[in-house]
C-alpha cells in the first residue's frame, strides 16, 4: 500500500467524485445538504489526492465510470459505493437500501446504465467547481 495513499484514508469515509459531471456534483450537495455530522469527506478524482487514492486501488485516473467510496482501507464502486453512503445518512435516505435486496448483477446494471451516460443526461462542467468556503469541511484537504 502506497504510504501517502494510506495516511489520506486514515480515519476517513472519502467518496471520490467527477467533479466535470453535473450528477457527481448534484450528488455531492446532496452530501453535503444532508451529512449532519460531517462523516464523510469529498475528494475530486481530478484533484492530486484523488489520482493517487484512485492509482491505489488500481482504478483509472484518466476514465471514471463510477463513484468510488473508500473506508477502512477497502474501495466500494457502483451500487456498493451508493448503498453505503446512503445507510448512514440516516432516514429517510437509509431506506433506499431496500434496493439493496435486489441482485448485485441488477442494481450494478441500473448503476452504470446512468454512470456511463451522465454526461449525455446531465451535462459536463468544462471545469472543475470550485467549493463554496462555507463547506470546506466536506472536502478532503
Amino acid at each position: 500500500m502506497s504510504d501517502d495513499a494510506v495516511t489520506i484514508m486514515q480515519n476517513q469515509k472519502i467518496i471520490l467524485f467527477d467533479a466535470q459531471c453535473k450528477l457527481c456534483s448534484a450528488w455531492c450537495n446532496f452530501i453535503i445538504n444532508n451529512d449532519a455530522n460531517t462523516i464523510f469527506r469529498l475528494c475530486s478524482v481530478q484533484s492530486p489526492k484523488g489520482e493517487l487514492l484512485l492509482a491505489h486501488f488500481g482504478f483509472s485516473t484518466i476514465e471514471y465510470a463510477s463513484m468510488v467510496y473508500l473506508e477502512n482501507g477497502k474501495a466500494y464502486t457502483q451500487s456498493h459505493a451508493f448503498f453505503n453512503v446512503v445507510k448512514q445518512l440516516g432516514y429517510p435516505y437509509k431506506l433506499a437500501n431496500v434496493l439493496s435486496v435486489f441482485p448485485n448483477r441488477l442494481n450494478n446494471w441500473l448503476y452504470d446504465r446512468v454512470a456511463l451516460n451522465r454526461y449525455s443526461l446531465f451535462g459536463k462542467y468544462q471545469y472543475c467547481r470550485i467549493p463554496n468556503p462555507d463547506d470546506a469541511k466536506h472536502y478532503l484537504t
